[in-house]
């Protein structure tokens, strides 16, 4: 496997990719609204569809290969299948954020994901950068498994959220964070 920089060639595999990880949000997330591409979003967290076809084709990929604060994009080839995964670097003053790191399905727990996030962490040291940050969906244990593992084991925020919309059955009960009960 090789870590390398994205090549419009390689647009038709990112974008399944996108449609993979839109489909695992919902996954996680049945009853949410689509995440737009052009706001900060995460390994499991994100996607532009307005419908299931438009999240099966990966349409919010195109919205996010325009955003201006995006700084790179590195995809990992594999000899036999090509491109399996993809990780963007976002710029956030003197630092940065992933957004997102996507694996498919099937190249998942064979070190796919942490190879793209050691890449991405590189290339925020050689620009100089203070802080890499990942904002994972709280459901996607997986993904904050693999991420503590590459390193990110520093709790730097926590998004909360008020839900305005009466789906309170898509939340969980059992995050205890500092004595204190959250849904996720």
């Amino acid at each position: 496997m090789v870590i390398r920089g994205y090549r419009p060639t390689d647009h038709s595999a990112c974008r399944r990719l996108w449609a993979e990880l839109t489909s695992e949000h919902r996954r996680l997330y049945p009853d949410a609204p689509p995440v737009p591409a052009a706001t900060p979003a995460a390994v499991g967290e994100f996607g532009t569809a307005t419908s299931p076809a438009d999240a099966a084709s990966g349409a919010g990929f195109e919205e996010y290969l325009t955003r201006l604060d995006l700084s790179g994009m590195w995809v990992a080839q594999h000899g036999d299948d090509g491109v399996v995964g993809f990780v963007g670097l976002i710029l956030q003053g003197r630092a940065g954020s992933v957004d997102p790191v996507v694996v498919t399905a099937q190249r998942r727990g064979q070190g796919v994901g942490r190879a793209l996030l050691g890449y991405v962490a590189e290339q925020a040291r050689r620009r100089g950068m203070r802080e890499l940050t990942i904002s994972p969906a709280l459901r996607n244990l997986e993904a904050i498994r693999c991420l503590y593992h590459a390193g990110f084991d520093a709790a730097a925020t926590v998004t909360l959220a008020l839900d305005l919309t009466g789906r309170n059955g898509q939340w969980r009960d059992g995050l205890d964070l500092h004595g204190v009960q959250f849904r996720y």
